[in-house]
């Protein structure tokens, strides 16, 4: 047991030396004389056979009396087998927690290893640098419209599968069944990152496998009927509206590249007396990645399409679009222009819309038109290689043979519109 010696009359006489001087006082607690006059209290122990020291305060904010009842509470943490200095750091730490904790909740930020913090986390250093800027901010939109209203301030390490399915529940409620599927992919991707970054165990989104409805898949409507195909040329050959709208649609025909592309060609980049387009990498539907590091699309011209431009041109060349927007200036037409253009040549949204041109020519093309290899039209489309090394080492672009495609394809177009009976010329 302590063994008290020191006594406050001491301590007042205790002048201070050159060097430190110890007073001590029972059990391992003595006041320590620093030479510019501080008194600082220690206490000296022993833990598995190391000597330690502790810092009890100074005096005289702390009292004599004050550091022997901090003594005694730190040797009865020894006698239980607990460092007192460990103690105090889980104390320290855990006050700073609190205060960190307080700051966040001050400034509005989610609390650490929270779903939203790892969440939040994971958009900023994984999904933002990857994936473009519009998918990325789709991502956070449904993460904070329908997930972190219900588990965002719950410990990601503490959130279940019925939670997370309940979630899913109300995205379903509204008939988002695209949303729900979408959304539970996104909550599996940040409970993978809260895995890796330590966060949490496992991943409860598996166990939701066949717990949710399936969407009927809806493509975009467009016809692979020849005569239905010739009939609208000839509605857009006829077309009385902007002349502008009538050279996009017949180059969303000619050319069969995704609407936001066709639409937001600039004249900058197509050359017409080599009938090339080149679409830059960035403009391009791809990942973050692909479109820094990948290379450009380009679009081989057929005559018909470069006639469409020469005839444009005179119109539209002063600005930087091809297909520039009459109401709103630097910016170019929309694609609700185009599908309503169609709409009001009587072809409904279920027959044919802006994006169907694509899937039109797929189809026709590798049904009706002979000696076409199906991966000149993919390269045509710009869809990725296949397979995870596909990109990396399959590079063709097989430009030559897609100059020679596009023309057949615009002669064939001229034949449809002009009301040709066209056969199938595959081989029997």
């Amino acid at each position: 047991m302590p063994t008290d010696t020191m006594s406050d009359a001491a301590i007042r006489k205790a002048k201070p030396g050159e060097k430190p001087r110890k007073l001590s006082d029972g059990g391992g607690l003595y006041l320590e004389l620093q030479p510019n006059g501080a008194r600082w209290w220690r206490l000296k122990y022993r833990i598995q056979g190391k000597e330690k020291r502790l810092s009890l305060g100074v005096y005289p904010a702390v009292s004599l009396a004050d550091a022997r009842r901090r003594r005694d509470e730190a040797r009865a943490q020894l006698a239980n087998g607990t460092d007192p200095s460990d103690t105090r750091k889980a104390d320290k730490a855990g006050k700073q927690r609190l205060q960190d904790a307080q700051a966040r909740a001050s400034a509005g930020l989610p609390q650490v290893g929270t779903f939203e913090d790892v969440a939040r986390e994971w958009l900023r250093l994984v999904h933002e640098p990857k994936v473009s800027a519009g998918y990325a901010k789709r991502s956070r939109i449904q993460l904070e419209a329908d997930v972190f209203p219900w588990i965002g301030a719950r410990p990601v390490a503490s959130v279940t599968a019925p939670m997370v399915l309940d979630l899913l529940r109300k995205v379903e409620a509204r008939g988002a069944l695209d949303t729900a599927h979408r959304v539970k992919q996104t909550c599996g991707l940040v409970f993978r990152y809260a895995i890796a970054t330590g966060h949490a165990d496992r991943d409860p989104v598996p166990d939701l496998r066949g717990a949710l409805a399936v969407p009927l898949t809806k493509h975009y409507a467009a016809t692979d009927d020849p005569a239905k195909l010739g009939e609208l040329l000839r509605a857009v050959a006829g077309y009385g509206g902007h002349p502008v709208t009538r050279a996009a649609l017949t180059l969303a025909a000619l050319t069969f590249q995704r609407p936001g592309n066709v639409l937001a060609m600039r004249w900058a980049d197509v050359d017409l007396d080599a009938g090339v387009w080149t679409i830059p990498a960035q403009d391009m539907k791809r990942t973050k990645q692909a479109k820094a590091s990948g290379p450009d699309h380009v679009v081989p011209l057929a005559a018909q399409a470069v006639a469409v431009l020469r005839e444009l041109q005179p119109l539209t060349s002063v600005g930087a679009y091809c297909f520039p927007n009459l109401r709103t200036k630097g910016r170019p037409i929309s694609n609700v222009t185009m599908n309503a253009a169609m709409r009001r040549m009587g072809f409904g949204a279920d027959e044919m819309t802006a994006h169907g041109f694509r899937a039109t020519a797929r189809t026709i093309i590798a049904e009706r038109l002979p000696g076409i290899d199906p991966e000149w039209i993919e390269a045509q489309l710009a869809h990725g290689k296949a397979g995870p090394l596909g990109a990396a080492y399959d590079r063709a672009q097989y430009l030559a043979q897609r100059r020679t495609m596009m023309q057949t394809w615009a002669d064939y177009l001229d034949r449809l519109r002009d009301g040709a009976q066209v056969i199938p010329l595959h081989a029997a």
